[in-house]
């Protein structure tokens, strides 16, 4: 972690001269009330000595007590914010640069005397089944500490509580509340792995129920998997390259136990999440594989319909040839032509009749072969 030292032997940026009557003050980059600054206060072992309210207060009370350390919350900060920041505190550009877009990967990278650290946190909404990402970016520098948030998620509230609360370890500088911030972040992992294991428990009785939603839920709780992996894997190396730092550093023994215990718990978290995303892929498979299965029964049912269909039809069509056949021979016979010579005929009545027979039989053995009768 960062070294401690004085103040003059890093700074840049000069103080700014007095003002004499001759020339009016230089203007202050920010006005009262500005909305990004959620929070800002300095502290001196431990205990809260100012809350200033602008940024321009911030830096004046952090010259005035040089061995005090200030702490400054911002919420989707403008450019001109941090840039005011990158020059009071010589904050890398490419860090500025990172902290202005949202949606990047968590990291840790080392600027000389500052780190920057991208955290994206976590939450659980009961309401709509789903998982809430938000980003935090952290400058920590030798006497100062800057949160910039983009979301909704973490709150940072309890955690400068919890931190005020204990003064010997908010007396161990910027190093503590860092960490203090990443147990914050990783400790809200815990809710939204137990809302996601209720989701999984949900939807496995859904697919072996049939619910024809549970598909789409499938698909998009896999897909707040791969956020939620892509937030918790990248902290298991960062927190191992800080504790590599330990010795180099000189981080205080308390601090580097807090940090195991905060690298133990994203490591059951990360385990945890790769256990979910497998699970969603055999659920899938799973559900996959049911609803082809339901598929081919309803298949099947309408095959055996439409083969019954077609055996009623043919025994209807047997049976309307069967009848046809006398029918046709009546119609011929019933003309009465005077020039028929059947008409005049002894035989010509039970010849019909005989015909009709003839026909009727022949074309009954015929489709009882066939197997229509």
């Amino acid at each position: 972690m960062p070294d401690r030292r004085p103040r003059a032997a890093w700074r840049r940026r000069p103080e700014p001269p007095p003002a004499t009557s001759s020339a009016a003050p230089p203007p202050e980059p920010y006005g009262e009330g500005e909305p990004s600054v959620v929070q800002s206060a300095l502290y001196r072992d431990g205990r809260r000595v100012s809350s200033p309210a602008t940024l321009a207060e911030t830096f004046r009370k952090l010259r005035e007590h040089p061995d005090g350390m200030a702490w400054i919350g911002l919420q989707r900060p403008t450019e001109q914010e941090l840039h005011s920041l990158a020059a009071e505190f010589d904050l890398h550009e490419l860090a500025v640069e990172d902290a202005l877009e949202a949606h990047q990967r968590p990291k840790l990278e080392r600027y000389g005397d500052t780190l920057f650290v991208v955290l994206r946190a976590a939450r659980y909404l009961d309401a709509q089944e789903e998982v809430d990402f938000g980003e935090l970016h952290v400058f920590v520098g030798p006497d100062f500490l800057i949160t910039v948030r983009h979301g909704a998620a973490p709150d940072l509230s309890t955690v400068r509580q919890r931190m005020e609360q204990d003064p010997e370890l908010l007396a161990l500088g910027p190093e503590a509340v860092l960490y203090a911030i990443l147990d914050a972040v990783v400790d809200g992992y815990a809710p939204v792995v137990a809302g996601v294991q209720n989701d999984i428990d949900e939807i496995e009785t859904e697919v072996f129920g049939g619910d024809p939603a549970v598909s789409r839920r499938i698909y998009e709780l896999s897909r707040e998997m791969v956020e939620f992996h892509r937030a918790t894997r990248p902290l298991v190396g960062m927190l191992h390259g800080l504790m590599a730092g330990f010795a180099k550093y000189g981080t205080d023994e308390e601090l580097q136990r807090y940090l195991r215990d905060v690298a133990d718990h994203v490591t059951h978290t990360s385990e945890r999440v790769d256990g979910f995303r497998q699970a969603l892929t055999d659920i899938l498979t799973v559900n996959a594989t049911l609803v082809t299965q339901q598929q081919n029964a309803e298949m099947r049912a309408l095959a055996e319909a439409g083969f019954e269909q077609n055996e009623e039809i043919k025994k209807i069509s047997s049976w309307a040839a069967i009848l046809f056949a006398p029918t046709l021979v009546g119609t011929i016979y019933g003309m009465n032509f005077a020039s028929m010579p059947e008409l005049q005929w002894g035989f010509g009545y039970p010849f019909a009749i005989g015909l009709m027979g003839v026909v009727c039989v022949s074309l009954y053995v015929i489709f009882k072969r066939r197997d229509w009768l």
